[in-house]
């Protein structure tokens, strides 16, 4: 990945707040990416003296009429922690308070039901690809969404996943650099293993082990806007209605931890020694980004409530999502 050039008059700034946290063990890629879209934003407003007024702060954290709370909120924390870092230098700089952004109602995650499953794939399975434009499509798509489905894996690390990534032998990947820094082993659903042979067979024969799994092009990864849009694309081909709220790509990863829950307890396992399994397969820090599923398992599956509740009465009550964790 390229990394990002800063040209501003805080351009040594930047540079120095990546490279102390880098130093501290963060990846900070994401960070840094931010920080670049601040320094453009210095750049059109003709900062030139490093300090960064009140009035140049509120500019940057107005919310743009084409984006959500979510991105603004997320725009404005990057700034925020830049404005501190300043400060901490010794240099003048107003730091945006908490509360600019006005909290939306929580997204009712949606769980697709098998019949949405069957038709969703099917209609992933009639892909075609454009020469030149997405000369794969036809060919990573049906396999990107089974792999999604089937391994609850965050969309950018699935995305972003390179060929020395899956080890097609023994059946996993590796996510690196993910959310919350922690790496690990994804296993691959056994019928889909073939399906990733089959798939690098046909746009991996000349790639290095440095290429990216689901590249749209030589070198280039799907982007999220094209994930997105495909997957709206299938959506209605499959006749699974989008409100403007959802369902989501992210949905993908609540319904595969909520099936799993189901089928351990249909099965009678004991869920206290099966939910640190889930915990570290989702890449959770702690156990109540879990335990959300627990409540939501209970939701959309009555029968299997009082089973839940036995294990973890309190938290089936209070667990809440995390609307911070998804791509």
């Amino acid at each position: 990945m390229n990394e990002p050039v800063y040209s501003s008059v805080f351009k040594k700034e930047f540079q120095e707040l990546v490279a102390l946290k880098r130093s501290l063990g963060f990846s900070y890629a994401t960070e840094a990416s931010a920080f670049r879209r601040i320094d453009l934003f210095f750049i059109e407003n003709r900062l030139s003296d490093k300090c960064i007024t009140k009035e140049l702060c509120d500019l940057w954290c107005r919310k743009r009429s084409h984006e959500s709370v979510t991105n603004q909120a997320s725009r404005i924390s990057t700034m925020r922690v830049f404005c501190r870092y300043l400060n901490d230098m010794g240099v003048p700089a107003y730091i945006p308070p908490k509360g600019i952004t006005k909290k939306t109602t929580r997204y009712d995650a949606h769980i697709y039901t098998d019949e949405e499953l069957k038709k969703f794939f099917a209609a992933v399975d009639k892909s075609q690809s454009v020469p030149g434009e997405c000369p794969y499509r036809s060919y990573v798509m049906p396999v990107f969404f089974r792999i999604l489905y089937t391994s609850g894996m965050r969309v950018s690390e699935l995305r972003l996943a390179k060929i020395r990534d899956l080890n097609l032998t023994e059946g996993f990947i590796t996510v690196h650099e993910a959310k919350n820094h922690k790496e690990r082993i994804i296993p691959i659903h056994p019928l889909l293993t073939d399906r990733c042979l089959k798939l690098k067979e046909k746009i991996h024969a000349d790639s290095s082990e440095d290429e990216y799994f689901f590249m749209i092009r030589p070198g280039q990864p799907m982007p999220l806007v094209n994930v997105y849009r495909n997957f709206r694309r299938y959506l209605e081909k499959a006749g699974i209605s989008h409100t403007g709220n959802g369902p989501r790509v992210h949905d993908f990863r609540h319904t595969y931890c909520v099936n799993l829950l189901r089928k351990w307890t249909d099965e009678g396992k004991d869920l206290m020694a099966c939910l640190p399994y889930m915990c570290t397969m989702l890449g959770h820090e702690g156990f109540d980004e879990t335990a959300y599923y627990l409540k939501l398992t209970a939701e959309r599956f009555p029968y299997i409530k009082e089973q839940l509740k036995t294990s973890f009465p309190d938290l089936i009550k209070e667990a809440a999502i995390n609307e911070q964790e998804f791509y």
